[in-house]
């Protein structure tokens, strides 16, 4: 799974798994990409920052059920640790 975050477009990606899709517009600024079989293989949503009340929200990921929690600190200490 791959999250990202364009902030030239304000646009949060969420990609389940890289293959080709089909795209379902679910409401205004959201869409999800379904593969060849129905299953979701990603979600976009624009006007991330505004949907989500800010850049804070973008801040930190917590994936609940195996003990992870990514903050920006974290990545901006690993990128310093392995440059």
């Amino acid at each position: 799974m791959k999250i990202s975050y364009d902030a030239e477009v304000d646009a949060l990606s969420i990609t389940f798994r890289e293959t080709t899709v089909t795209t379902q517009h679910l409401a205004e600024g959201i869409a999800a990409d379904y593969d060849a079989e129905g299953q979701l293989a990603g979600i976009e949503i624009l006007d991330a920052v505004k949907r989500f009340g800010g850049q804070e929200t973008l801040r930190q990921v917590i994936i609940e059920g195996i003990g992870l929690s990514v903050t920006s600190e974290n990545i901006t200490n690993v990128e310093k640790t392995t440059a």
